[in-house]
């Protein structure tokens, strides 16, 4: 019997891109499925409910994302704390289409950025002292905690990231 995933890979053709097999593979699937949800539920606010602490959470959840490239690129999150809140507190009075902009652009960068990491590179240490591979589960507990202040269901979230 043929494994599927290797049939899929070969459908797929040599430029296709995945995962390192060391990457973290579950925590990568919490994340990908955080920022799946909470796309689906920035998409189902009204332009009109993108303001005030709405658009907080998302501009917090757009530029961690952006943080976090910065990390694997060697770079550290901010220079300072002053700058991450300066960061934050500008784009949560980005307009409604750039805010659903910002959480899709730095979703995907992240998301490419950790695809492509070389397998050694996901045990290697990044300049905040953690291990790479620490990183999408971090970036995972973020988003689903953050999935309730838009709207989400706490039932939702995978039980390592809920409350207590």
């Amino acid at each position: 019997m043929t494994d599927p995933r290797a049939a899929l890979r070969a459908r797929q053709g040599a430029g296709a891109r995945y995962d390192a097999p060391e990457a973290p593979a579950d925590a990568l699937l919490r994340m990908r499925r955080g920022n799946a949800a909470v796309a689906r539920l920035i998409d189902a606010l009204p332009d009109s409910a993108l303001s005030g602490q709405i658009a907080e959470t998302i501009a917090i959840l757009g530029y961690h994302a952006r943080a976090c490239t910065r990390l694997l690129a060697g770079q550290p999150m901010w220079e300072s704390a002053a700058q991450r809140d300066a960061e934050q507190a500008l784009g949560a009075t980005l307009p409604p289409r750039a805010l659903r902009a910002l959480f899709a652009h730095t979703a995907r960068h992240l998301d490419v950025d950790m695809r492509d990491l070389p397998g050694p590179a996901w045990s290697a240490l990044l300049p905040d002292g953690t291990a790479a591979q620490t990183l999408p589960d971090r970036h995972a507990r973020l988003l689903w905690r953050a999935s309730l202040g838009l709207g989400g269901r706490a039932r939702d979230m995978p039980a390592l990231y809920g409350e207590g």
